[in-house]
């Protein structure tokens, strides 16, 4: 059996699979195009939560990626959903870049004009923070707002390597307030899932997710019976791979999403 018999459906993790930082991974832009040729759907489900999907639009066609919006599905997007749906009157403050806050406001999530007036606090990760922007979330949380985070990555990779991403900030508004966070949105969630599913309209079974991340594409992928792909040019080294519990094994293992080109 061939790596994609069987498979209708390929979800793509996005840093660390498909970029480093600002840069694209070389052969990706091609290996997608196969993919898509084949005739096989594809979503993009990514952890990041500092970026709007207009955002990840315009960087996946830039570098020559066909993507409609609707097949960007950030931990933003799924965040301002699940607010929307099951908090529909609550206002929330953001700690994160402006596309955090952008989504929020795409969904009609209302934004609170002052920290102390938020039910909720939503935490991403933010490369621009300044001390005002942290205090304005410790003042929030403080003031009773609850913790929800777009994900809980201790890293990403960039073009220099390992970068912090969210968990630094949950630490650090967690630390400061004695405040825990109460809902993580982010893969591995069933939330992700969901999400990706309900865009792709095939059943898991159906579905490949290849990823960079053993934590969460290769856990996700595997508590919901995806086929799992790893790649080497991510978050993950020979010897965690090596290391990993069988509930984070991938089915397969490639050094870069290029090489799957010659699977299809």
């Amino acid at each position: 059996m061939s790596l994609f018999d069987d498979i209708k459906g390929v979800l793509i993790d996005l840093d660390g699979t498909v970029f480093q930082g600002r840069e694209l991974i070389q052969g990706c832009a091609e290996a997608i195009s196969a993919i898509q040729d084949s005739g096989r759907k594809v979503v993009y489900l990514s952890n990041r939560g500092n970026h709007s999907r207009d955002t990840g639009l315009m960087k996946l066609r830039e570098h020559g990626i066909e993507v409609e919006k609707n097949e960007i599905i950030f931990s933003s997007t799924v965040t301002a959903r699940f607010i929307k749906k099951h908090y529909p009157l609550a206002s929330v403050w953001t700690l994160g870049n402006q596309g955090l806050k952008d989504e929020m406001q795409e969904h009609d999530v209302i934004v609170a004009s002052q920290p102390e007036e938020a039910d909720f606090v939503v935490i991403t990760l933010h490369d621009e923070i300044t001390y005002e922007e942290l205090n304005d979330a410790f003042r929030a949380t403080s003031a009773g707002a609850r913790i929800i985070a777009t994900n809980s990555d201790k890293t990403y990779p960039d073009e220099n390597g390992p970068a912090i991403d969210v968990a630094g900030f949950i630490g650090a508004i967690e630390s400061a307030t004695g405040q825990k966070t109460e809902l993580v949105i982010g893969k591995p969630s069933c939330f992700m899932v969901e999400a990706a599913l309900e865009q792709i309209e095939l059943t898991a079974d159906q579905c490949m997710v290849i990823g960079d991340s053993l934590n969460t594409d290769i856990a996700m992928g595997n508590m919901q019976g995806m086929r799992t792909v790893l790649v080497m040019t991510g978050n993950t080294t020979e010897a965690m791979l090596e290391k990993a519990p069988k509930r984070s094994k991938p089915h397969h293992t490639f050094q870069s999403l290029a090489e799957l080109r010659r699977e299809l």
